[in-house]
């Protein structure tokens, strides 16, 4: 059973914060089985349904690890987060913005319907494949190795290592690709994208098919939560206007066409994944009680077990538990 309310009157430990999040993730484990893994892209479907896994990482070497934290997995669209900064440090953000709206959508992630109904034709975020796949676009060089150079630069600087991409996903992530590529060929019919359509979904599906895990995701997460700044290094690895205005796309946009009421009843900036992957973030905040993270912190969760929009369902839940428990909303 997940333990009752902490006594926040009692100076927060290492190991008794452990304690509580190995009881809360036991405990939402067992919902995994409401979800179902991703079954559109073939490889997904092998992941094992029953994982769930999280790591919370904080400022002064205060990190918290349960769970099913050693498996790997591909990214998939939380890439979209990493293209976005690079775009726009690349282009500039108001080049960027000209050509991606930043308006959430009730429509599913790899909607078409929406870019027909709106007008002018731009997709209304980054973060629906039609924005993500727009902004990959944008990316400078001309093929996906010189595009995506400067996001394996950028993650080797959040996590301290250059990760690789899973050919057997991108491989996977190719062959199924209907719905993709037709996103793509009407983006080219209305000229919004500035790279060839082959090398621009080449770049889109080795981005998503970049391996991470829960450690990597939580460490992003206290980047982003510190305004771009390396806390340890005090090094600016994202400018400040960028990492907020990315902050305030996840919070808006970033749990596909379920944010309004994840932001509504979690409250912090979140990205998912349809593999299972969840990074999210809560900022510095200020509160009479001692909580724990009160200087903020990042958070990498694994469930592979979506609900019915892609999100992790577990993964959600405990999430959705911790922010209520430690006090993390931004409201």
């Amino acid at each position: 059973m997940v333990q009752g309310t902490m006594n926040l009157n009692t100076q927060i430990d290492k190991e008794w914060l452990q304690n509580y999040v190995d009881d809360w993730v036991a405990f939402y484990q067992k919902t995994t089985e409401e979800g179902k893994v991703a079954s559109y892209i073939p490889v997904l479907a092998e992941a094992n349904p029953d994982h769930l896994g999280i790591a919370i990482y904080g400022k002064n070497g205060m990190n918290i690890t349960s769970g099913d934290t050693d498996v790997t997995f591909t990214i998939q669209s939380i890439s979209k987060i990493l293209t976005f900064i690079v775009a726009c440090m690349e282009r500039g953000v108001s080049y960027v913005l000209d050509r991606v709206d930043v308006e959430p959508t009730g429509e599913a992630f790899n909607s078409i319907m929406h870019l027909e109904m709106k007008s002018p034709n731009k997709p209304f975020n980054p973060f629906v494949n039609a924005g993500a796949i727009t902004v990959t676009s944008l990316l400078e060089g001309k093929n996906s190795q010189e595009k995506l150079e400067p996001v394996f630069e950028l993650l080797e600087k959040m996590i301290g290592y250059r990760p690789i991409i899973n050919q057997q996903v991108f491989a996977s992530e190719d062959e199924t690709s209907a719905r993709n590529r037709a996103i793509g060929y009407y983006l080219l019919e209305t000229e919004s994208l500035e790279s060839p359509l082959d090398v621009t979904l080449e770049t889109y599906f080795k981005q998503c098919s970049i391996e991470t895990t829960v450690t990597d995701l939580a460490k992003i997460g206290l980047i982003l939560a510190n305004d771009g700044e390396d806390p340890d290094s005090e090094e600016e690895i994202i400018p400040r206007q960028i990492a907020r205005i990315t902050k305030a796309i996840m919070l808006t946009c970033g749990m596909y066409d379920a944010s309004g009421k994840f932001a509504t009843y979690v409250g912090i900036p979140a990205k998912s994944g349809v593999s299972g992957g969840i990074v999210a973030l809560a900022p510095p905040r200020v509160r009479n009680a001692q909580f724990p993270f009160i200087e903020g912190c990042g958070i990498g969760v694994y469930g592979p077990a979506l609900e019915e929009r892609g999100n992790s369902v577990a993964g959600m839940k405990l999430l959705k538990h911790i922010a209520s428990q430690w006090d993390l909303s931004i409201f």
